[in-house]
């Protein structure tokens, strides 16, 4: 129930600033390997080739809703908890953190929907 309840207030909560997110926001982020990582492990439409260790995110919008997408980027171990992709919006059962940085996310929430905003709006090359 609880996640749930999460998954719900990030779905609002990215309605509200859909209209406001930034494709090309979105694509520099994804292009950051130091602070996001996204191109280290994924083949993104309209980037430089990317890693092959997650799913190719190429046709995203075929298999996916934007709500869907941001819920996956937001905390993905909601769906896998063996997962390897980074909690980008959750602080949430994270151990061994820098305390320069304890309980902040990984981005903000403008961030995610930047980057959702540009990934349904990539083109395959």
């Amino acid at each position: 129930m609880k996640a749930l309840a999460a998954g719900l207030a990030l779905g609002l909560a990215g309605c509200a600033a859909w209209a406001q997110a930034s494709p090309e926001r979105g694509r520099a982020l994804l292009l950051q390997r130091q602070d996001t990582g996204c191109v280290l492990c994924h083949q993104i439409p309209g980037l430089p080739a990317g890693g092959a260790l997650g799913p190719t995110l190429q046709g995203l919008a075929e298999r996916s809703t934007p709500a869907q997408a941001r819920e996956r980027i937001a905390d993905a171990r909601r769906f896998n908890p063996q997962t390897i992709m980074p909690p980008y919006l959750s602080t949430e059962g994270l151990h061994h953190v820098a305390a320069a940085y304890r309980g902040q996310t990984v981005l903000t929430p403008q961030a995610v929907d930047d980057i959702v905003s540009y990934l349904f709006e990539a083109k395959a090359p």
